[in-house]
């Protein structure tokens, strides 16, 4: 039985909620957590999740930030009202400090880029608040400034011209950049 698995095995409560919008994600994952000695209820957004802690208040959450019908902040909220305890870890595609900052704030005990390995999160919910260690493939410093860029974007309403302004770029190179494939 590995370190992680004895952790788990030595809770009292093992209730966990998955929540993500991405069906094949959430379904690997949960199966995932699952294995590894969780109960894991699943929700694909934050009203699925919002019935889900009617029902009760899980002592583990792994949700992600952007859902089609609102935010994972709020869930994060949700929980924090009703159990101060939970230990929540947030998921997301765009990572970005300010984010970053707002799920630790709002109550988050780590933040992790996607896609995120099972044992990943696993860490971070089990984490005693030691400082982590260092990401086995970190983003290359290319895929950091498309994130960034990507991020940038999106919060612009998808506006090209708006974009490139507040990056300080030009817009044909913004543009060139948001032609090309994410990179590796």
């Amino acid at each position: 039985m590995s370190e992680l698995e004895t952790q788990i095995a030595a809770l009292n409560d093992k209730s966990l909620l998955l929540l993500d919008d991405d069906q094949a994600l959430r379904t690997r994952l949960g199966r995932a957590l699952e294995t590894r000695g969780f109960a894991v209820t699943v929700a694909g957004s934050v009203a699925e999740a919002n019935d889900a802690l009617r029902q009760s208040v899980p002592a583990f959450a792994v949700l992600d930030m952007r859902l089609e019908d609102g935010n994972g902040l709020k869930v994060v909220e949700m929980i924090r009202e009703r159990r101060e305890d939970a230990r929540i870890v947030m998921l997301t595609g765009y990572g970005a400090i300010a984010t970053a900052v707002a799920a630790v704030k709002a109550g988050a005990v780590d933040y992790l880029q996607k896609p995120a390995d099972a044992d990943d999160v696993v860490k971070a919910l089990l984490s005693t608040g030691e400082a982590p260690e260092p990401p086995e493939n970190p983003m290359s410093a290319d895929r950091v400034r498309w994130e960034h860029i990507q991020r940038v974007y999106e919060l612009c309403d998808h506006n090209v011209s708006e974009t490139a302004r507040r990056l300080g770029m030009h817009r044909r190179t913004l543009q060139r950049i948001l032609a090309k494939r994410a990179p590796r």
